[in-house]
């Protein structure tokens, strides 16, 4: 890669796969929805050089919907991250990964001048996010090995509240502590998630925050309660530079997907 040049990532998120492909998610089918936004990255991104996948992978946590996930992502011949959802079991992924532990959250990665530190954000039967002692460990840990490197750190769930009150429930318990070793660190350039169904752009103390739509169901932005948007699936990208700029966009398919508009939940 030329050093002039900027990464190219791409963030897919919140696939919910089912053992049975044409099962769907509150109506929508989400294997065919994941499939066509792999479909626009395709035609979108002819020059990749990795793709994160930030979590939420299966809905049913079977071997057979993981096994297709990394199929069809390791297809695109670049290197491929992913991280653990509250919805995912680590056993039928590790297995899918064929033990690729070096893939899997918690891990760090670099290319070029970016490391990528991918955090486990999940608590073992429950929704809402944590970063346990040993998480942050490992965080103040890597960030300090890569100190001379821009850094993107990686995780499921939200740090920062959104906006959604039902999701912000669910966002990470203990974002003090875990901004509290990042504000230590100025190499830090951005925190990106998946979780939360919906595109989300911020900043807090210099650091970049973004979260991704869903390969399937949107929730809609600003809401009290439990609310689907009608807006189609999606996909991030990402250019950074090796003086640790950033450019991204949200891109989206423009097939429109039948959903339950009337569900209180999944």
């Amino acid at each position: 890669m030329n050093n002039e040049l900027p990464l190219r990532v791409v963030q897919l998120s919140d696939f919910h796969l089912f053992a049975d492909p044409k099962s769907k998610l509150l109506g929508l089918p989400t294997q065919q929805s994941f499939e066509r936004v792999l479909e626009l990255v395709r035609s979108e991104q002819p020059h990749m050089d990795v793709i994160l996948a930030t979590g939420d992978l299966s809905q049913d946590a079977s071997a057979a919907s993981y096994a297709r996930a990394v199929e069809h992502l390791d297809e695109f011949g670049i290197p491929v991250y992913w991280l653990e959802g509250n919805h995912d079991k680590p056993a039928p992924l590790v297995q899918a990964l064929n033990g690729q532990l070096e893939r899997l959250s918690p891990c760090v990665v670099s290319h070029g001048n970016w490391s990528f530190i991918l955090l486990d954000s999940t608590i073992p039967g429950d929704v809402p996010g944590e970063l346990f002692r040993d998480d942050l460990a490992f965080l103040e840990q890597a960030l300090a090995a890569h100190s001379e490197q821009h850094v993107m750190v990686c995780l499921h769930h939200h740090p920062v509240p959104i906006g959604c009150r039902w999701l912000d429930e669910q966002q990470v318990g203990n974002a003090e502590a875990f901004f509290n070793i990042i504000d230590q660190f100025a190499n830090v350039r951005a925190i990106v998630w998946g979780h939360v169904h919906q595109e989300f752009v911020g900043e807090r103390n210099g650091v970049e925050l973004y979260a991704v739509p869903s390969t399937c169901i949107q929730f809609k932005p600003r809401c009290e309660r439990f609310t689907v948007d009608a807006v189609s699936p999606g996909y991030r990208w990402f250019d950074l530079y090796p003086d640790g700029r950033i450019v991204t966009e949200v891109s989206r398919v423009n097939e429109v997907f039948q959903v339950d508009f009337a569900s209180s939940g999944y």
